[in-house]
């Protein structure tokens, strides 16, 4: 009988070998591809993945020299996700499969997989707009934030077993009790891997949902695409709606993104031929909140107070629950001319600028560096623009004469009884409830030296407007593009700008993105330098290591030469592909 040899991938950190192990008698008709297995390596069992079974064997080997695999856990991804993470080892660099793996496989050992449960049924009511894109192969929704996506999610239903990805973790769980309540059957991975594998209705979770089976995967939902959580912090950084839309493109399913202010990324590469479809103007206006923009041009920008005579009035209105958003700890500083009292913009980006320690004003985003003179007025003496959030909760006591609750991104909650909340973008996720949402130095975001600020800037706007009806943008550019876009409920109108300052700069979508860090980034970028095709800038080295951005055409090439170059023996070498923050 000839032996079946299985090609296994140890569970082991920062090995990225695999190794033939043969299949005891006992387990060859039980094992399958994708299987967590026990094995002995180097003297002691470790976990690993069957990636492949075969009866071929290195020339020169018999059943007899390899080792047994000892045990099998349970069950793991499917052959069709472990081709995906390969896949995905290419498009963000990751080097290792290892990762991904870990992120397709279930947290517990699933010896057996449960009944398939699939209803078949299609409750309603459904969304005929999202009809239309699932029947045309897939594209993009957009919907106003306050709109309900469960007509989306129950169309996609109607098409058979359907993958649904959430950037929060609550609103994914509050959408299964809806889908449960229609009556379909839903599993929300990962504590329901099993049973998502076995075969439901609906699949639904958070970011690692996209890596969770789906039996019989006949469409694929992806919520408020725009979301930055959709995008894995650690690397490799994939991103969740890429992942869900190579998924569908292999398994010949339709998919549908949705958002109220879809990416440039997701509206030039997903969209399609037939574009973002979008409600009627009127209906789409009426899904968002009342935007109030205070014009701050008139006022000396070196003062330091944010409290204006707008936002008093909303403070000591006692009935009103205010929230107040100051990103304090913001990437990026905001200087405002002394004379003319405009702030101080790249003439090539339009990012806000700070002074380097030259004495010049140099641009984050795009790296254009020009003296220190006003584009408006060429006078020199600039204001910086950066109260704290200490000052502003003293400030703000003061001006509504009752208390105001600071929140941070380390507290767990906020009171429920505060009436006036202040912090930085975190206490968005904090306060379940209010009446309004101030954002008391916008530009700093709108602004901020990130390629993807404004898109940034539109996310927080989205979130505020799922708290409060009414927004409050306190700005020293009140004509920006962005402001008129969020105030008039129109928010394509800023891709036209995003789209030609992309393109001129050759930023995704039309180029390829990565940050290399780390104590042997110099050494990996030395071999990147070879690579035609790649444009590489980075930073002097400090205490954690030199900080590297480099270009490429697609990310495909991108993708093969960071992973072909060698690391250095004992480097510590971060590697972040299309990274949110830069």
């Amino acid at each position: 009988m000839t032996a079946l040899v299985a090609r296994v991938l140890p569970d082991v950190t920062g090995l990225d070998k695999e190794f033939d192990y043969r299949v005891p008698d006992a387990m060859v008709a039980s094992l399958r591809v994708g299987d967590l297995v026990r094995i002995e390596l180097h003297g002691r069992r470790v976990g690993g993945w069957v990636l492949e079974l075969s009866t071929a064997m290195a020339p020169g080997l018999g059943p007899e020299d390899l080792k047994p695999i000892a045990k099998v856990t349970g069950r793991g991804p499917d052959a069709s996700l472990i081709d995906l993470a390969s896949w995905a080892m290419v498009r963000w660099a990751a080097r290792r499969l290892r990762p991904l793996m870990v992120a397709a496989s279930p947290q517990r050992a699933v010896v057996e997989l449960p009944g398939d449960r699939r209803t078949g049924t299609a409750p309603g009511p459904s969304s005929p707009a999202t009809t239309s894109i699932l029947e045309r192969g897939g594209g993009v929704l957009r919907l106003p934030p306050t709109a309900d996506p469960m007509p989306s999610i129950l169309s996609a239903a109607a098409f058979g077993p359907t993958l649904v990805v959430v950037p929060e973790h609550d609103r994914a769980s509050l959408l299964a009790i809806r889908l449960r309540r229609a009556g379909l059957s839903v599993a929300e991975p990962p504590g329901a891997w099993a049973q998502a594998a076995a075969g439901v209705d609906v699949v639904i979770g958070t970011r690692s949902a996209a890596w969770a089976p789906c039996r019989d995967l006949a469409a694929a939902v992806v919520l408020d695409e725009h979301d930055e959580a959709l995008q894995e912090e650690r690397t490799p950084t994939w991103h969740a709606r890429d992942v869900v839309v190579e998924r569908c493109r292999r398994a010949g399913a339709p998919f549908v993104l949705v958002s109220p202010a879809p990416t440039l990324v997701a509206v030039e590469e997903y969209a399609g031929a037939g574009g973002v479809v979008a409600p009627p103007p009127e209906r789409e206006r009426a899904g968002w909140p009342n935007v109030v923009v205070v014009d701050r041009t008139d006022e000396e920008p070196w003062k330091r107070s944010l409290v204006t005579s707008a936002l008093i009035d909303r403070l000591r209105n006692p009935d009103l629950t205010v929230v107040c958003i100051s990103n304090t700890t913001g990437r990026a500083r905001v200087l405002a001319c002394r004379s003319c009292r405009s702030l101080v913009r790249c003439e090539r980006c339009d990012a806000a600028v700070g002074l380097d320690d030259d004495g010049r004003l140099a641009c984050r985003r795009c790296g254009s560096v020009r003296p220190p003179v006003c584009q408006d007025c060429g006078a020199s003496r600039f204001a910086n623009l950066r109260p704290g959030v200490t000052r502003l909760r003293e400030e703000l006591e003061a001006a509504a004469n009752r208390p105001v609750v600071a929140v941070t991104g380390n507290d767990p909650g906020a009171p429920a009884t505060a009436g006036i909340y202040v912090g930085t973008e975190a206490v968005l996720h904090r306060v379940r409830r209010a009446d309004v949402v101030a954002f008391l130095e916008f530009d700093s975001e709108m602004l901020a030296p990130r390629y993807r600020a404004t898109e940034q800037a539109l996310a927080l706007v989205i979130r505020a407007a799922r708290l409060a009806p009414e927004v409050l943008l306190q700005t020293f550019s009140p004509t920006h593009e962005l402001i008129d876009a969020v105030a008039a409920g129109d928010p394509a109108s800023v891709l036209d700008g995003e789209r030609a300052r992309r393109r001129l700069l050759s930023l995704p979508p039309f180029g390829a993105l990565a940050e290399v860090a780390g104590t042997g980034a110099p050494e990996v970028i030395a071999q990147l330098e070879l690579d035609d095709g790649l444009d590489v800038g980075g930073d002097a080295a400090d205490v954690g290591g030199a900080r590297y951005l480099v270009r490429g055409s697609d990310w495909w090439s991108l993708g093969h030469a960071l992973n072909d170059a060698e690391r250095p023996p004992g480097a510590r070498v971060r590697v972040a592909v299309d990274p949110p923050r830069v």
